[in-house]
């Protein structure tokens, strides 16, 4: 059989870089917010906002990992993207939760993710306001500052607590707002915090039993979704649609929203 050492040396490599690259990051956000922070640039609509700080902290995220490990790709979500090739490519949201941000609200996080040929192998989410780091390696399962975390078993449909998140898009708000209102009532509760990488890290948590969002990016989900993954949870969905849950509550959670035409 082929030596796995190699790759869990690659593997541990990689965690490091991601660990530094999110921490830093997050250290950069959390006590360089300026007082007068202000609107910088707006993407999908005029609501959906970018800040210097987004920018700032992909620069430094991209020039970590750039001189730590020069060959591999890029994916961020403030316009960075190059291929790389090693075979690896960082997935990287500098500011997820970015109107929380602004706002002085406290979900909001630093999501790093490494691929290996397509497939996420590592994930990092900081969470600075809340003093928090989840991480998570293929195959090693989740943790949470260094302590193991799962999912929480499923529940009745009825008690299950349910995340989610909005596009910025008027059009596609109308219709997500439809789902909402048939789900509501079936279900124990809904919560939207604002920040998807967050979200999914609270799946793994157990402090939500599912997660579901259309329009997700793969800077919005790379990490979290593997962190979730790596606690117990199921992740996927018809096309452009995010559901995260543990093993029950996902199928009941995607037959619903299927009917829904969600």
């Amino acid at each position: 059989m082929p030596d796995p050492a190699p790759l869990d040396d690659l593997l541990d490599e990689l965690l490091d870089v991601a660990l530094e690259a999110a921490g830093r990051a997050g250290t950069l956000l959390r006590d360089g917010r300026p007082a007068d922070l202000g609107v910088a640039a707006t993407k999908s609509s005029p609501v959906d906002v970018v800040t210097e700080m987004d920018l700032a902290s992909e620069k430094l995220i991209l020039e970590l990992i750039t001189t730590r490990r020069p060959e591999d790709g890029y994916l961020g979500e403030e316009g960075a993207d190059h291929p790389g090739t090693s075979g690896i490519r960082w997935v990287v949201d500098p500011l997820d939760g970015t109107v929380n941000y602004l706002y002085g609200l406290p979900s909001w996080g630093v999501s790093v993710a490494a691929e290996l040929d397509g497939q996420a192998v590592v994930g990092v989410v900081a969470v600075p306001a809340r003093g928090e780091l989840f991480h998570a390696v293929l195959g090693r399962g989740a943790y949470l500052d260094g302590a193991p975390i799962h999912c929480r078993p499923a529940p009745p449909w009825g008690q299950a607590l349910v995340g989610t998140g909005f596009n910025y898009v008027q059009s596609a708000r109308v219709r997500q707002a439809e789902v909402l209102l048939a789900l509501m009532p079936e279900v124990r509760d809904i919560r939207r915090a604002g920040a998807a990488a967050v979200d999914l890290c609270d799946v793994a948590a157990g402090r939500l039993d599912a997660f579901y969002e259309r329009g997700l990016q793969p800077w919005d989900r790379a990490a979290g979704a593997l962190i979730a993954a790596e606690a117990g949870a199921h992740t996927g969905g018809p096309d452009g649609m995010t559901c995260t849950a543990p093993p029950g509550t996902f199928e009941r959670l995607l037959e619903r929203l299927t009917a829904l035409g969600a």
